[in-house]
Parts: structure tokens; C-alpha cells; sequence
């Protein structure tokens, strides 16, 4: 008999489960057009489309309960021009779990654009969703010379800079959202956020990472100056930041705040490390997550690709020792939001 198939826990999937709840009242909600026309769903920020099936999968069987069957679903994911959209369209053609193979009426397209600008036709998207994308800035606006993350930052001009980045880029994406949903639809966004004190989370893993980036200085595998141009551009927000563009009449583009939620999300690695006390696993998955979601950002600043590898490698592994050395619960501050446009009276 095989061996149990074992699930390798995944943090960008925490708090999934709560923003999937809200998206699926969204998709009872919101304004079904009549056929021909197809109910369009948007994905922001798609990335491969593999962390997107389970919330799409649960939009389209909520707006099934409104339909026929054969009233035709259209998925359009949306990423920037240089996303690996090959990979993307071979997983929603090939993975048991995509929509595709689901329902028989649902379509799928991409488009090629930053989303912080208009990339749909106005009044065309009835259900929006968006999961971490946000968090990614539309520029690095000034480099974090003492650390890889704004938000551990000490030179508060570094953090100043990153804020006033992240309020402009939220600023422009729910703008042009509010011209993309049709009146009465909703958008699902869930990402990174602040909390209240300003933290980001994460603390242990971005330690290790710049622990690690200071001993591969000392090795020599990188040079302090491209040290010094390893910045991540992401940023976290706090629940009023999120609310900030909708002050002081409570509409933004035509677009209401429905809901907003800032909470802890669940840290399914330290989880499963309580149950197997596998520290090694423990600190492989971190830096798997880190390899996945950062070192390409880091890379960038090393002009020779052929280093590359050998800085990745070097990173993982140093990523990994330290945080099997001392297993740590991750703080994971995220945050929900539901937006709708309002209907003409």
C-alpha cells in the first residue's frame, strides 16, 4: 500500500478559507446579465492560476445557483506582461482541480497588464478577486539599504517612502476597479497587511533572510553594494489605509466599502511542525516560500545570471538553517476587503 500523500502547508493559502466565505456571498449578490452575455469574473494578480482554483471554483459554483447551465462563465486572469503565463494556461488546462474541467460553460482568457491602470472594458466585471497581489508595489520607491523589507527598516524615511508608495498604488487600483466593475458588483481582495503598532509580520523569516545575505557578503558570493540594492517591493497597510480614498463621503469611483478586516492569519507551517517537531521541514518550507515569492527580486540586483544559482542555493540554505535552528510561530497580519459599485438609482 502507498504511503499517505502528505500536504505541504503553504502560507500564502492563510486565511483563504474566510476572504473565499465573502467572495462566494459576493457571487449570491451581485448582478447576473442576461444571455448572451457572460458573467464576467476578474482574477487580479493571478500569478500561475494554481492558487486561484479554489476561489474560483467557489465564485462559479455560487453563481451556478443563480443560472442555467449553459449561461456562459468568463474567467479572465490578469498578471503583468512578464508573467509566466505558458505555465499559467497549462495548469488550467491540466490540473484536476481547474474550473475547466468543472463546468462545461466557463472560459478562460488572460491579459498581459499592470493592474495598477484600467485593463478591462468599463462596467464589464461583475465579480473581482484579488489574493496578496496588492501587497507588490507598482515601484521600488527608494532602495532599503539595511534591510531586504521597509517595514524592518530603522531609517524612517525608508518607511515613510514605502507608505506613501503603498497609498498611491491602492489609490490607483481600486480606481480603475471602479471603472472595470459593472454597477452592483463586488471585488474580493485579501493581502498582506499592517496592524495597528505598524507590523508587517514575518519577522523570523525576514531576519533570517538578511542574516543570511550578511554571510554570504562574508563568503563573498555577493558584494556588499548589491546587498544594498536587495529590496523587496512590497508594503503592508493598515485597516484605515484601506478606507483612506473613500473619506470623507464613503465613495470612491462609485465604489462603497463593504466590508474591511485586518486579523491574524494562521501560520500552517509552525502547525504542522507542532505535530511532526520536524524543525528541518520546518525551516525548508519557510525558505521555499522565500525562493518562490522573493529571491527573483533579489536576484535582480546581481548583474551576472550566471551567479544566480549559486546566490539561490546559498540563500535557501542559509534561510533554512536558521530557521530550523530556532522553530518560531510567524506573526501573518492580513487583511479582507469587499468593495461594490454602487447601482444608478
Amino acid at each position: 500500500m502507498p504511503a499517505p500523500r502528505r500536504t505541504t502547508p503553504r502560507p500564502h493559502t492563510a486565511g483563504i478559507s474566510s476572504a473565499i466565505k465573502l467572495l462566494e456571498l459576493a457571487a449570491r449578490t451581485v448582478p447576473i446579465p442576461d444571455p448572451p452575455l457572460p458573467i464576467v469574473i476578474a482574477d487580479y494578480g493571478a500569478g500561475t492560476a494554481q492558487n486561484s482554483m479554489q476561489p474560483i471554483n467557489a465564485a462559479i459554483t455560487a453563481v451556478r445557483g443563480r443560472t442555467r447551465p449553459e449561461h456562459s462563465v468568463l474567467v479572465t486572469h490578469t498578471d503583468v506582461a512578464d508573467n509566466d503565463f505558458s505555465t499559467m494556461f497549462r495548469i488550467l488546462e491540466e490540473d484536476p482541480e481547474s474550473y475547466l474541467h468543472k463546468d462545461s460553460a466557463t472560459f478562460s482568457s488572460a491579459i498581459g497588464r499592470s493592474f495598477y491602470s484600467q485593463i478591462l472594458p468599463s462596467n464589464s466585471v461583475h465579480l473581482g478577486w484579488s489574493a496578496w497581489a496588492v501587497v507588490r508595489l507598482g515601484r521600488v520607491p527608494m532602495p532599503v539599504t539595511d534591510h531586504v523589507v521597509a517595514a524592518c527598516s530603522r531609517d524612517d524615511r525608508v518607511r515613510t517612502a514605502y507608505a506613501r508608495q503603498a497609498a498611491h498604488d491602492w489609490h490607483e487600483f481600486i480606481a480603475f476597479r471602479g471603472r472595470e466593475l459593472y454597477p452592483g458588483g463586488r471585488l474580493v481582495v485579501l493581502t498582506t497587511a499592517l496592524d495597528d503598532d505598524g507590523d508587517f509580520g514575518y519577522r523570523p523569516l525576514f531576519g533570517s533572510v538578511a542574516s543570511t545575505l550578511a554571510e554570504l557578503v562574508t563568503d563573498g558570493v555577493v558584494s556588499a553594494d548589491e546587498v544594498a540594492r536587495m529590496s523587496l517591493p512590497i508594503a503592508g497597510r493598515r485597516a484605515a489605509d484601506f478606507a483612506a480614498p473613500f473619506a470623507p463621503s464613503g465613495r470612491f469611483e462609485r465604489l462603497e466599502v463593504q466590508h474591511v478586516e485586518v486579523f491574524d492569519a494562521e501560520d500552517r507551517i509552525f502547525n504542522a511542525y507542532r505535530s511532526d517537531r520536524d524543525a528541518h521541514a520546518f525551516g525548508t518550507r519557510w525558505a521555499d516560500f522565500c525562493r518562490f515569492t522573493a529571491f527573483a527580486d533579489l536576484g535582480a540586483a546581481i548583474g551576472a545570471p550566471d551567479r544566480l544559482p549559486a546566490f539561490y542555493d546559498r540563500l535557501h540554505a542559509g534561510i533554512a538553517a536558521r530557521l530550523s535552528s530556532e522553530p518560531e510561530e510567524m506573526r501573518i497580519p492580513i487583511a479582507a476587503v469587499v468593495l461594490e459599485k454602487r447601482r444608478p438609482k
